[in-house]
């Protein structure tokens, strides 16, 4: 590896970069937020488990389908149509048919009819299965119920062979159709056929009873209803016409002007009333025109009257007067006046003129004449009317009673024409019986059983056992707490995975360490390239290196992470501070003594503790004699001062802590340190202590960087990091 071309620590930190962190780190949700990635992770750690559920779950399926009894479905179709025998008149039913509107709801009626336990009783009848009940059960592999003391057996058997054929039928009547299917299951073919074809042949009679009963109780109903109608309308007339004759009421057709009659009759009176107010109307009409005539040609010139100008004779005397008045004037040019021929033609015209007076004088009387008639008449008629209208009010009073009998006897009659006329349709058509239902298919004996279905059931036992192996291995995952992969990391802990170390023997582990193609070698270099952009600043001056517990790897994480950073030219200090079990001067082969605790209780240099280890640019600081109380000596303010000193003369600190469950220590090293890495070991740490560690760093303020997981093996995690990661660090070791 090139360590010149790495990031340098000055540079902006990218919390997570694809080069360093393998691809399974992504985000592998998909659709509505489901860990698509996840769910294939537990499936391969499971897959053994679920193979097993699931063969186990086809297999009773299979012997299962093997030992159920074979059954048959015979099936019939009925068409059912609208129709149904009349009674009242030509749009009644006996049975009102379903309207357009109501065509489901009839239809769903039939089906009830079908499933009804009356057409099952009919059927048990048809074909004697109440009376050889045990060749039934037989013929349906039943056992006859157990006799029971406080029922008699008769009724007994009875109910169980109308309860078996219920279970056993099915009606469908599908949605937009007629065509109703009559389905039964039996062990028998045979028998279901026959029962199958017997429902059909039953609903058919059976509709047709129907019909033929109504029919019948319409005939016997409208009898009895018609012969009271006649007694009632008899009744009704006599009363009518007696108080006719009491009243002195007699009534006659009323004729409208267009010449039709009313259909309600009137009486004398009231009928010469009606002419007479006619008249009388007509008259005073005729009087008005006549007085308005009169007063126009009152005041107007005779030779202005229009009745006058019109007159014939008048017309003529004023053509002769023009005419003598003209030769009057011709005579006049050429003679006096004491001419004789002037003098006649004056006498001529002073006569024409009496003539057109006195005719014009005649018309006009003639005017008033027509005037006064009409006048006359008009008083006359009004009187006689106003005569008539006192006694038709009178006979109006008496007619009271009449009226009401009259229309008692109308409704009498309409109703017992309405039932003669329904009782002649009813008796016409008493002997057809149309059925509206007809067979459509009859049932045959079916060759092949519809149940048990092999595949069918080995689907259903597949499904049902992949959900048992679902929630078998949901409950398993649940109750497991055991920190498998890097995205358990992730996933269980919440930490940001910085790095997987895969496993190796311990007497080798030192030996890839120095190899840096060895996948141990190349995953402690990704861990350092993580850290070199864990924070805005880059690498961390001083890092905390611990665990859950012992034995996870902190102690090599630690050896590791120094060793490849000296590797960069950086000034490197591993510091031993697990002061209860110390192991860093057991890998480097060096005396644990003079180390960390010497130089917290003495006064001793810090140079008189750092130790070389002959790696470049890596010393270490050892653990020193173990103290009494480790917590006490690290809390001291001499490991603050001990810390800064450190800082000054080194680029990076690696403090090498003990595990945190059980022990102070941990929390207090990680205040001081300021960055921590956590440690976990794959298939050993355990979520619920690893939590509760880190709960107890975060308690202390610890800001932890990550998690490294140790020991990490793919083909035991069931992960994929292998592909991604793993499987690159095994292709540079071949």
């Amino acid at each position: 590896m090139n360590y010149e071309t790495l990031p340098s620590p000055d540079r902006p930190a990218a919390v997570r970069d694809p080069d360093i962190y393998p691809e399974s780190y992504g985000d592998h949700t998909g659709g509505f937020g489901i860990d698509f990635h996840a769910i294939w992770l537990i499936i391969k750690r499971n897959l053994w488990l679920i193979g097993g559920i699931v063969a186990v779950a086809v297999a009773i399926g299979l012997i299962v389908t093997m030992l159920m009894t074979p059954q048959y479905v015979a099936t019939a179709s009925v068409q059912i149509d609208q129709q149904a025998a009349q009674v009242l008149d030509s749009k009644q039913d006996v049975e009102p048919a379903a309207s357009y509107q109501d065509a489901d709801r009839f239809l769903q009626t039939q089906v009830d009819v079908l499933n009804s336990r009356a057409m099952a009783v009919r059927v048990a009848q048809a074909l004697g299965l109440f009376s050889d009940s045990d060749t039934f059960f037989k013929q349906m592999e039943m056992t006859p119920p157990i006799p029971d003391p406080a029922i008699k057996r008769e009724t007994q058997l009875r109910d169980a062979v109308l309860e078996t054929i219920a279970n056993n039928l099915s009606v469908t009547l599908p949605r937009n159709s007629r065509v109703a299917s009559i389905s039964f299951e039996s062990p028998d073919s045979n028998l279901a056929a026959r029962i199958a074809n017997s429902y059909a042949s039953e609903f058919i009679k059976n509709n047709l009873q129907r019909k033929f009963d109504s029919t019948a109780y319409a005939r016997n109903f409208l009898s009895q209803q018609l012969g009271e109608a006649k007694a009632r309308l008899e009744q009704s007339e006599r009363d009518l016409n007696a108080y006719a004759r009491q009243a002195g009421l007699i009534k006659t057709d009323q004729t409208n002007p267009d010449g039709t009659v009313t259909s309600k009759p009137a009486s004398v009176t009231t009928s010469s009333l009606v002419q007479l107010n006619q008249s009388a109307n007509d008259a005073t009409a005729a009087r008005i025109a006549a007085e308005e005539k009169w007063r126009t040609v009152q005041s107007t010139p005779l030779l202005s009257i229009p009745d006058v100008l019109a007159n014939k004779a008048i017309q003529d005397l004023l053509q002769q007067r023009a005419t003598t008045n003209a030769n009057l004037n011709d005579e006049l040019a050429r003679h006096r006046e004491a001419y004789p021929t002037v003098i006649q033609l004056k006498a001529q015209l002073a006569e024409i003129n009496n003539q057109i007076n006195s005719i014009a004088t005649s018309i006009k009387q003639s005017i008033k004449q027509q005037y006064e008639a009409a006048r006359d008449l008009e008083t006359s008629l009004n009187r006689q009317v106003n005569q008539l209208k006192g006694e038709t009010l009178t006979e109006q009073d008496r007619s009271v009673r009449y009226n009401i009998l009259a229309r008692e006897a109308d409704t009498n009659r309409t109703l017992y024409e309405g039932l003669l006329q329904r009782f002649k349709e009813v008796s016409a058509a008493a002997g057809i019986t149309a059925s509206n239902i007809s067979v459509v298919d009859e049932a045959n004996a079916p060759i092949i059983p519809s149940s048990p279905k092999l595949v069918l059931n080995l689907a259903l036992a597949l499904l049902a056992g992949l959900a048992l192996a679902g929630g078998v291995v949901f409950i398993r995952e649940q109750l497991d707490d055991v920190i498998r992969s890097p995205e358990d990391i992730e996933r269980k802990l919440g930490l940001t995975t910085l790095g997987v170390i895969p496993t190796s023997e311990a007497e080798v582990l030192i030996k890839d360490l120095e190899n840096p193609r060895s996948s141990v070698s190349e995953a402690y270099n990704s861990l350092r390239t993580a850290l070199l952009y864990s924070t805005a600043d880059g690498l961390p001056q001083v890092l905390h290196i611990t665990s859950s517990g012992p034995g996870e790897g902190k102690s090599t994480t630690s050896y590791a992470l120094a060793t490849s950073l000296a590797k960069l030219g950086k000034r490197v200090v591993l510091v031993d501070v697990d002061l209860r079990r110390p192991a860093v001067h057991q890998t480097f082969g060096i005396p644990a003594e003079p180390g960390l605790t010497d130089l917290l209780t003495t006064d001793r240099d810090i140079t008189g503790v750092v130790r070389e280890t002959g790696i470049d640019n890596l010393t270490i600081v050892p653990s020193g004699p173990v103290p009494p109380s480790p917590t006490e000596l690290l809390g001291h303010p001499r490991m603050l001062e001990t810390m800064d000193q450190l800082k000054r003369l080194f680029d990076v600190i690696i403090l090498d802590g003990p595990p945190v469950l059980g022990l102070a220590d941990a929390p207090l090293l990680a205040s001081i340190a300021g960055n921590t890495i956590f440690v976990a070991e794959a298939n050993r740490g355990h979520r619920g202590a690893a939590k509760t560690a880190i709960r107890r760093l975060q308690t202390a303020h610890a800001h932890i960087l990550g998690a490294v997981l140790t020991k990490f093996d793919p083909k035991k995690s069931s992960s994929d990091y292998g592909y991604y990661g793993y499987s690159y660090y095994r292709y540079g070791n071949e």
